[in-house]
């Protein structure tokens, strides 16, 4: 039998500290949008349950703020500001480029799709004028459970799935991408 990967460490959170930290996670992104015009990311760790930090979430939120950072690099994208928050309701990090809103949300949506553990990564993109680019919007399919492969928030709704197992799932996709990135 395999033993079960910690994931999260920190301090469990209810539902009006995550409401209060996705009310402040919006002033900043209203404040970043207001002051230099640009889109902007706004990343955050797909983390259910009570605990939302510690050693996982956080090395997930480094790895994609690399590659955030690499990608930016590679495009000519200049990283206008960057705020990083090590908070109890999870690591997130919102970052404002120079580059058109629409051509960064397919970026990231590929980074999301592509990488080993992109599917731990929620990756949004607001633009001036445009508001927050969905999936949808630009001809993508909703996110997939990380479990059955169904619409995520079809599961998320109903609780198809324990969050034991999803926690299981994610330490074992994270503990797989670093096995084989260090070999």
């Amino acid at each position: 039998m395999i033993a079960p990967v910690q994931t999260a460490t920190g301090a469990a959170v209810g539902l009006e500290q995550m409401l209060a930290a996705r009310e402040q996670r919006a002033a900043r992104q209203a404040a970043a949008l207001a002051r230099f015009c640009k889109p902007l990311v706004s990343a955050t760790v797909v983390m259910p349950g009570a605990v939302k930090d510690g050693r996982l979430p956080r090395r997930v939120l480094s790895e994609a703020l690399y590659e955030l950072e690499t990608l930016c690099g590679t495009r000519g994208w200049r990283i206008l500001a960057g705020e990083v928050l090590w908070r109890k309701t999870g690591p997130e990090a919102l970052y404002v480029i120079d580059a058109e809103g629409r051509a960064l949300k397919f970026a990231m949506l590929d980074l999301e799709e592509q990488h080993p553990i992109g599917r731990l990564w929620d990756l949004d993109v607001i633009a001036p004028a445009l508001g927050l680019l969905s999936r949808q919007q630009l001809g993508f399919p909703a996110r997939r459970c990380l479990l059955c492969e169904e619409p995520a928030h079809g599961c998320a709704r109903s609780r198809r799935h324990s969050t034991e197992e999803l926690l299981s799932t994610i330490g074992n996709i994270v503990h797989e991408y670093h096995r084989r990135s260090v070999t």
